[in-house]
Formats: structure tokens, sequence, C-alpha cells
């Protein structure tokens, strides 16, 4: 039996004939972060600490927003270099939150910079992606269809 030519239907096949999932089939900017970041691993420590900030900005947002503001969080967090973030002071703070490129919301802002500063004392014990990926599990699930995906891990909780 061969399999099935048709995408699942919890993908979309687009107009270059490949499937994504839906949350990343119409919309160009998900489609192209889906394409090109999505799933895949992030090993260094500013890479590591700008999903941090973004995560935490996208807290009760959507995904698409924080894309969208991407290049403007890269221009006032200082390209997400966490040395220069731990810099950062209540002028920056004020600066930031007067920056209608960003999410401006101060307990965000302040932990972005506390996360900077967090960061860089992280590296006298192996640095922030020593940590994050200390927590990996041993084998990488593969699960084939999204029902198979977990919500929760041991993992995810540690």
């Amino acid at each position: 039996m061969s399999p099935d030519p048709r995408p699942a239907p919890d993908l979309v096949a687009g107009d270059d004939g490949l499937a994504r999932p839906r949350w990343a089939a119409s919309d160009p900017l998900l489609r192209e972060y889906y394409d090109t970041e999505w799933g895949l691993p992030v090993r260094d420590e500013r890479g590591l600490y700008e999903r941090i900030c973004l995560e935490g900005f996208q807290a009760g947002l959507s995904w698409a927003t924080i894309l969208r503001k991407r290049p403007a969080f890269r221009a006032a967090f200082a390209g997400f270099d966490p040395d220069a973030v731990a810099g950062f002071g209540e002028d920056d703070v004020e600066r930031l939150l007067g920056d209608p490129g960003i999410v401006r919301h101060r307990g965000k802002i302040e932990a972005a910079v506390g996360n900077a500063r967090a960061t860089v004392a992280l590296r006298a014990e192996g640095g922030l992606p020593g940590l994050v990926w200390s927590f990996r599990p041993a084998r990488t699930p593969r699960p084939r269809t999204f029902a198979e995906i977990p919500t929760r891990s041991p993992e995810s909780e540690a």
C-alpha cells in the first residue's frame, strides 16, 4: 500500500507544494518563520536570550505580533546583546516604554533587562546554553501527528 499523497487534515499545501501546519500556511511572515526557524535548535547565548525575551513579550499576544515587531525589538535591545542590555538602567526602561515599535509593558521590559543580567552571571556556571540544553531529553521524540505531540514532558516540567 503506497502512502496517501494528500497532506494530513491539519496540514495545508502551499503554492510551492510544501505542506505546512495551518498556522503557517497563509501569513508570509509565519510561513518564513516556519520554514527557516521553527523547530530548529538554538545553541548560542544571544539567540537563546533573544528567544527567551521574545517569548516573554509574547505572553498574552500572538506570535505573529511579536514577529512583526522583532526588527524593532532587536534595535531597541541592542541586537539582544546580553552584555549591552545588562547595562540598561531606569532611563533605558523609560525610553523603551516610549518606543511604539515594541510591546511597551514595564514588567516585560524589566524582565528582559533582568534576564540579560542573569545571562551574563550564568557564564561563570557554564552559560545560558549549557543550562537550557541540560534539560533536553535523552532521545528526541518524533511524533507523526499533532495528536502525538505531548503538551507536557518531564523535561518541560524541569
